[in-house]
């Protein structure tokens, strides 16, 4: 017995119906339409990173336009190095110890530019599967946070890329011109991305001091409390979280989370003084006036002196 294919066009069909916005805006389904719904929003997910990991792939050897290739761009901190510390022959390429190494490199290098440039199409996925459960006002704030952690995330690679050249340049300085530095294509890219990772994943500091604070675990008042003490682990973190332990990106990586994290304190403190003039008018009726302050203050006593100053000072030649 087959199956009748009307059947399964008209399934699709209702599938495709339940995702829609349009036709099913509370995103009600079944648990059977969920995991299909997960599967469809993953696939297009993988989809969208495997298009991207080819367009890196290709990039990695091909300029586009004005714009240079991926491999120039992530060579230019190692290419930035004095020549008399790198091995004569090596000023602007890697070494290979493997004969797959240079493929393998190259592949990992794609799939990392195919996660950054395909993000909004995977983003999106995951947002418009979680979106329908969500109330209007949980959608404005989830998009709202969605947004600046793409922003902090991209604020930190771009800083860990042009703090890469100084942190190579103390890494290489430490043998006192005895060692001639030949860095590896692996060891050296790992090095670089894992630094530019570290940066972006730590600039969602103030984002997640910020959600805490909004769903009242973190209030001001604790944050005030600890602040000398979160401080002090932002800087025992970067010292621990960079990967060449160097005192460059360690110090900038600590001094831009302390000022990221002031940034998200002052957040709070404006989020915890609007929370407090709300509550003080939640228990009001509908048609109860907000309380007001209707005490009134004796007016200073003056001596005469000053009020003959005051009236000879106002004087003028029309009176």
């Amino acid at each position: 017995m087959t199956d009748n294919p009307s059947s399964k066009s008209s399934e699709r069909k209702l599938r495709r119906r339940r995702r829609s916005r349009r036709h099913n805006p509370d995103g009600t389904m079944t648990l059977v339409e969920h995991l299909y719904e997960l599967r469809y929003r993953l696939g297009l997910a993988l989809l969208a990173i495997g298009l991207g990991a080819v367009i890196g792939f290709v990039w990695f050897g091909v300029s586009v336009g004005p714009v240079p290739s991926l491999g120039k761009l992530l060579l230019a901190p190692y290419s930035s190095l004095p020549a008399e510390l790198k091995l004569p022959g090596t000023d602007t390429r890697l070494l290979a110890t493997g004969p797959f190494e240079a493929f393998i490199v190259r592949l990992e290098v794609g799939f990392a530019a195919g996660m950054v440039l395909c993000s909004p199409v995977w983003l999106y996925q995951l947002w418009a599967f979680i979106t329908p459960g969500l109330y209007a006002r949980e959608k404005r704030f989830a998009r709202t946070f969605v947004s600046a952690g793409v922003v902090l995330f991209i604020g930190g690679a771009v800083l860990a890329y042009y703090v890469v050249p100084e942190a190579l340049y103390v890494l290489a300085n430490i043998g006192a011109g005895e060692f001639v530095n030949a860095f590896g294509a692996d060891k050296y890219l790992s090095f670089l991305l894992a630094l530019i990772l570290v940066f972006g994943i730590s600039f969602e500091l103030p984002l997640l001091v910020v959600m805490l604070n909004r769903v009242g675990i973190l209030p001001y008042a604790k944050l005030r409390k600890w602040r000398r003490g979160i401080i002090f682990g932002l800087f025992c973190f970067a010292a621990v979280a960079t990967p060449g332990q160097d005192p460059i990106s360690m110090c900038v990586l600590a001094g831009t989370l302390t000022i990221l994290f002031e940034v998200a304190v002052q957040l709070s403190r404006l989020n915890d003084r609007r929370k407090t003039r709300e509550d003080e008018w939640a228990g009001l009726a509908d048609d109860e006036a907000s309380p007001l302050n209707l005490s009134t203050e004796p007016a200073r006593a003056t001596s005469t002196e000053e009020v003959t100053a005051e009236g000879t000072a106002r004087y003028d030649d029309a009176t």
